[in-house]
């Protein structure tokens, strides 16, 4: 019987394993899929049951309103009835006619409080944005009666906006403090540019302090040894402030201004009460909408109220598809903010300060 020789390369193997041939790379293991655990799948279930009441108010609250005034943006005002003569009990359906009213007969007012809304808005915004994180900075210092300087703070986004717009109007009437303070009259309440700028002066007043207080959150979550790190490390005050305190609380300031931005796109209540209705220079789609529902024109008030709808979302879904990447931090407890990596760890300081 004749002896087999085997090569000294190759090696007895197991039945079932793969057979490496000479001069060949070994072939990849191809990963497992691991079957989905029962765990994972009653974890699902319980975060669906959890969630179900706020998607149920959400849908009482939000988008069977909407639903509603899209259907009834359909239909016109209400008419005679030629057979009788009286106003018909029903309102007629005339399709998209609402809409395209807006943009042709009603055009220069749409167009006038669309322009004005955004002006209060972006103003108004950008205002409140700077003053609040100066609140914030102020009311995070440790000083005597820091308790009283946030609650003095504080006292103007508590009132109510329409005691707040009754405030601001005695103020801006004729012979009001506004004037006094000036030396001249100025017709603060009249059709105008300056009733513009009453409104801004009286909306910031309320509002700065909201941005205030998420700010203030935002930073009482700063470590104090990443401050220690940056003076240890010679940073200037300004230095700590743009290079450190800004992109750690850029989230919760991100937020503030996204709230602020849908609530002064909505403005009613300040410029109908501080100034009145019907006036050119202050009129915004909220009031312009109102204006229609008075005189029983639902049909053209749930455009207007659609429109507006439209508008809002539109902004919402700008803002967080440009700026909800800044929300996001990585893997690694890491927050991207225009190339630098921001860690709370003193050997990161150094790079973020340099």
């Amino acid at each position: 019987m004749a002896d087999t020789a085997i090569p000294p390369d190759t090696a007895p193997h197991a039945p079932g394993t793969a057979v490496r041939r000479p001069g060949r790379p070994p072939a990849p293991e191809r990963p497992r899929r691991r079957a989905p655990s029962r765990a994972t799948a009653g974890t699902g279930r319980l975060a669906a049951l959890l969630v179900s009441p706020t998607l149920l108010v959400l849908t009482v609250v939000v988008l069977y309103p909407t639903l509603m005034a899209l259907d009834e943006s359909l239909y016109g005002p209400k008419g005679l009835d030629p057979k009788t003569g009286f106003i018909s009990s029903t309102e007629p359906f005339v399709g998209l006619k609402n809409y395209t009213d807006i943009f042709t007969q009603a055009g220069d007012r749409f167009w006038n409080a669309f322009w004005n809304t955004t002006f209060f808005t972006v103003v108004t915004v950008s205002l409140e944005t700077v003053i609040g994180v100066a609140m914030a900075l102020i009311m995070h210092r440790a000083f005597k009666g820091r308790a009283l300087v946030r609650a003095g703070i504080l006292v103007p986004w508590a009132i109510p906006t329409a005691i707040s717009g009754l405030l601001w109007k005695w103020i801006f009437n004729a012979d009001g403090i506004a004037n006094v303070l000036l030396g001249h009259q100025v017709l603060w309440t009249a059709d105008g540019f300056s009733a513009k700028i009453a409104v801004v002066i009286a909306d910031v007043w309320k509002t700065a302090p909201f941005i205030g207080l998420l700010v203030l959150a935002g930073l009482q979550v700063i470590p104090r040894e990443v401050y220690e790190a940056a003076r240890l490390d010679g940073a200037s005050g300004l230095q700590q402030f743009w290079r450190i305190t800004l992109p750690l609380v850029k989230p919760a300031l991100m937020v503030a201004v996204l709230f602020r931005c849908l609530d002064a796109l909505r403005m009613f209540d300040l410029p109908y009460i501080l100034i009145g209705a019907q006036k050119g220079s202050v009129e915004t789609l909220s009031m312009l909408a109102q204006n229609e529902a008075s005189n029983v024109r639902f049909g053209p008030a749930s455009a207007y109220a659609v429109l507006l709808f439209l508008y809002v979302f539109l902004i919402a879904l700008a803002f967080v598809r440009l700026l909800g990447a800044d929300f996001i931090g990585g893997a690694d407890g890491t927050k991207k903010h225009k190339g630098h990596v921001v860690r709370t760890s003193r050997r990161h300081v150094r790079e973020v300060t340099a």
